[in-house]
């Protein structure tokens, strides 16, 4: 039988990876692996000639500042490959930090027929430049709607979609008049059109919006004056971390819902506060996150960023279209739009026809140092 594997170029493994069977990790252009033997290749510069083999590349940053979350992913990729016991991929991992144009052209003349990544949506116009007249699909692991469109899918977790979960939710629990306190920038614009949308959607009105700098004593002054303005029941915090609990602290008063992003997932800060204590926020279900982190830390030594489950996705979705992928053929890229979607280590998941992920998501309210699950996620599409 054919053996899957995973292949890196200028790059090493993290400490602790672990070779197991089905499974081969080989350096590209003379790296060192930390544990194994190097299975021999016919030159520095191109991959096996295998037949057995759907090539898939994985673009992400190796190096610089997104270095240690594109490592995760590409980890998270072994992972999925060692626990499906995969025999029918080569996966190939490209740094984007030496230049995601040049990485894309790397991975197409290695011959591969797919490309998930890059991590960054600000680098996906210049993979697709190389991957669009070459007919090869990329599933990105960025938010980013924007870059979304013919060949190019977007599987991140996409704040509108946790923003229209919590206002349906909000909706139903009676709240009819929104307000939105946001940042300045691309985030606090995509915030509030996500908001104006989900409202069209669901119902309400939104009828205040103030909006602030990043800095110390701006989100409160700004939540200061939406909560002057009043007239409003819910408010959405478009923000995580610091910024949240001071506008939560600057905007509450009795009787109001707050709604968070989910940023606000994983953060401990925000759990502690006694300002965003019954607010409520929309993210994908942690259920098998637990579990994916323990397997991760005993494999590479160290805890995952959390989204290396894109990675891990990735592969599973991949090798669900490997069922009707003839080898050497183009991807199937109509797999993708199935109906029933998949499922992952963040739920179920499918894409839409404009290319960008629809994820199902639970509803959490934040209690006295951790959060309820309030709405569950549903089980599939």
């Amino acid at each position: 039988m054919n053996r899957a594997f995973v292949t890196r170029r200028n790059m090493m493994m993290a400490a602790g990876a672990v070779l197991l069977s089905g499974c081969s990790i080989i350096p590209k252009g003379g790296d060192t692996p930390t544990t194994g033997t190097p299975t021999p290749e016919p030159s520095a510069t191109s991959l096996p000639q295998d037949q057995g083999l759907h090539r898939v590349a994985l673009l992400v940053p190796l190096s610089g500042q997104n270095g240690e979350v594109g490592q995760a992913i590409a980890n998270a990729t072994t992972m999925a490959i060692l626990d499906t016991e995969a025999s029918n991929l080569r996966i190939t991992t490209y740094d984007t930090a030496q230049g995601p144009q040049a990485a894309a052209r790397a991975a197409l003349a290695d011959g591969n027929k797919l490309i998930l990544g890059p991590l960054l949506g600000s680098n996906v116009v210049s993979v697709r430049a190389e991957a669009a007249p070459a007919n090869v699909p990329i599933i990105s692991f960025s938010n980013d709607t924007s870059v979304a469109g013919p060949g190019v899918f977007v599987m991140g977790h996409v704040p509108e979609q946790s923003i229209s979960r919590s206002v349906e939710y909000a909706r139903d629990g009676g709240a009819r008049s929104f307000a939105i306190l946001a940042p300045d920038g691309d985030y606090g614009n995509r915030a509030e059109a996500a908001l104006r949308s989900a409202l069209s959607a669901h119902g309400g009105s939104l009828v205040a919006s103030e909006r602030y700098a990043r800095t110390n004593t701006s989100v409160v002054s700004a939540g200061g004056r939406l909560r002057q303005r009043g007239g409003f029941d819910a408010v959405l915090i478009a923000d995580g971390g610091t910024a949240s609990i001071r506008g939560g602290e600057a905007v509450k008063f009795d009787g109001l819902q707050i709604l968070g992003t989910d940023r606000w997932s994983g953060d401990s800060a925000v759990l502690r506060s006694s300002a965003l204590r019954g607010a409520i926020f929309s993210a994908v279900s942690d259920a098998r996150y637990a579990g994916f982190v323990r397997s991760y830390e005993e494999r590479f030594g160290g805890q995952p960023y959390r989204v290396a489950t894109l990675g891990y996705d990735a592969v599973l979705l991949t090798l669900r279209a490997a069922r009707d992928w003839r080898f050497g053929r183009p991807f199937p890229t109509d797999v993708l739009f199935q109906s029933g979607g998949f499922d992952g280590m963040d739920g179920p998941f499918r894409f839409q026809r404009n290319g960008v992920v629809e994820r199902a998501m639970e509803v959490r309210r934040v209690g006295n140092g951790d959060v309820d699950v309030v709405a569950a996620a549903p089980r599939g599409f």
